[in-house]
């Protein structure tokens, strides 16, 4: 056996559910990058072009995100996750060096789209590599882990997109995420999937306290959608069904709709969805619209409203592995329920047209609360998919690509539209948020978990009402 692990050098680290969400988080990261720079460039350099209704133009050009479900049907019926991901690089280099080069409006568009569909693949590939690798016991935290991408991505991103475009022009920026996308690649050729390392013998998602390897066929522990525990990170640890690895060849492929009508029959996985869904529409319906509001209220550059970007999203870089490994140790719907409500009073707050510094402080809190949301929810799809036969990873994770790519391609134009055609246009898209943001929590205290805060609501007060009743 020994002498079979040497076949692959590395073999155990470059397996590792540690090492693979490594790689998903940097690849997470580069996406946000690379999508994040323009976001302090593109207002300023159409405004350049000459074009008009900069906040509108700006959000189609944000309009992204396409044939994901394809992508995780493929992904799913050959179990490969590493070509994908490699595939979905070479595009978002290409996307880039369009953009750098396009000067006329549709071309950029064009740039845009084949970066939504590089992006596809970094998301559902990704994840689903990362849940394929990982014990299920610390899915939640591995998650929140990589899910700082999302942060580091957006860190960077616009106060390095705002420096270079002015020191160096509009082609500064591109060169920058083509680099980073290089770093991205070495990362990629790295890691060994699941399915290799099983055949040495190794199973990099096994839990030391209940699972054993074996080289062809391998069982984990598997999570119950309908277990009633106190939270969904025990449901993780005691619920157990045994779930056969599939082999590495072809298996059943499955349609967008069949996967919708298998999702539609949880509850908990149509809320996840929506939430996703609202997210997507909120985070993105800001991007277009920031650096036009931070200009126009406060007179900031590029250059400034990059730096404003990095103390609002700096906070963030914890809150998503703060929300993944309380997740795994309170349950999903806890963790969901009190970052929706801890987030609404700061969309009222940002509101407020008075110092600069109170509007960068609620915004970084607002995003800290917020973004919070994506780790439980991400945690709350892969316990689901867990139960449902015949639908892997690939396929929850295209469908949560699919949706929330609707949420990003809605998100940019609706903010745009209403900034550039509505008096008090922030105003109005800021209460839009909060409403959709209640939504979200009612659902999420509804629905989400597996014993939803509802339940234990309605089982608290007949539990009081029954020792009313007999004392």
């Amino acid at each position: 056996m020994t002498s079979a692990k040497n076949d692959l050098k590395g073999l155990l680290w470059r397996s590792s559910s540690w090492t693979i969400t490594f790689v998903v988080g940097l690849g997470i990261a580069v996406d946000l990058l690379v999508y994040s720079v323009v976001i302090p460039v593109m207002p300023f350099q159409l405004e350049r072009l000459g074009f008009s209704n900069v906040a509108a133009r700006t959000g189609w050009l944000l309009f992204a995100y396409a044939t994901t479900i394809p992508i995780a049907m493929i992904s799913e019926r050959y179990k490969a996750r590493q070509i994908p991901l490699i595939l979905g690089l070479v595009i978002l280099i290409a996307s880039q060096v369009v953009l750098m080069e396009a000067h006329n409006f549709a071309v950029m568009c064009v740039a845009r789209v084949l970066q939504g569909l590089g992006s596809s693949m970094v998301w559902v590939v990704g994840l689903a590599l990362l849940c394929d690798s990982s014990p299920p016991s610390i899915i939640g935290l591995q998650i929140g882990l990589a899910m700082c991408g999302l942060s580091v991505g957006l860190a960077i991103g616009p106060p390095a997109g705002g420096l270079l475009y002015t020191h160096y022009g509009y082609r500064g920026p591109f060169i920058f995420g083509i680099a980073a996308s290089v770093l991205d690649l070495l990362g990629r050729l790295i890691i060994i999937e699941r399915k290799t390392a099983l055949l040495y013998g190794v199973d990099p998602a096994a839990d030391s306290r209940t699972v054993s390897t074996t080289r062809s066929n391998a069982t984990v522990t598997d999570y119950d959608d309908n277990s009633s525990g106190e939270g969904s990170g025990t449901n993780i640890q005691e619920s157990s069904k045994e779930l056969t690895i599939l082999p590495s060849g072809p298996s059943k492929s499955l349609s967008l709709f069949v996967v919708i009508a298998r999702l539609s029959k949880s509850p908990r996985a149509l809320v996840s969805l929506l939430i996703i869904l609202i997210y997507g529409i909120v985070y993105s319906g800001q991007e277009p619209t920031i650096p036009l509001h931070l200009q126009q209220t406060w007179n900031l550059n590029s250059r400034a409203v990059g730096l404003v970007f990095i103390a609002a999203v700096v906070p963030t870089l914890f809150s998503s592995p703060l929300a993944g490994y309380l997740a795994d140790r309170r349950g999903t719907e806890w963790i969901t329920v009190s970052a929706l409500l801890l987030a609404l009073p700061w969309w009222i707050i940002i509101t407020i047209q008075g110092p600069l510094a109170l509007f960068i402080s609620a915004f970084a809190i607002e995003s800290f609360f917020t973004s919070a949301i994506i780790s439980p929810v991400t945690a709350e799809l892969a316990a689901v998919s867990r139960g449902m036969e015949g639908v892997g990873y690939g396929h929850v994770y295209g469908a949560f690509n699919f949706v929330y790519g609707i949420g990003t391609s809605v998100g940019p134009i609706i903010g745009g539209q209403i900034y550039d055609h509505v008096g008090r246009g922030w105003l109005v898209l800021c209460v839009l948020a909060m409403s959709l943001l209640a939504l979200s929590l009612l659902l999420a205290f509804c629905f989400i978990g597996g014993n939803p805060l509802i339940k234990r609501l309605r089982r608290r007060l007949q539990i009081t009402s029954l020792h009313d009743h007999t004392s």
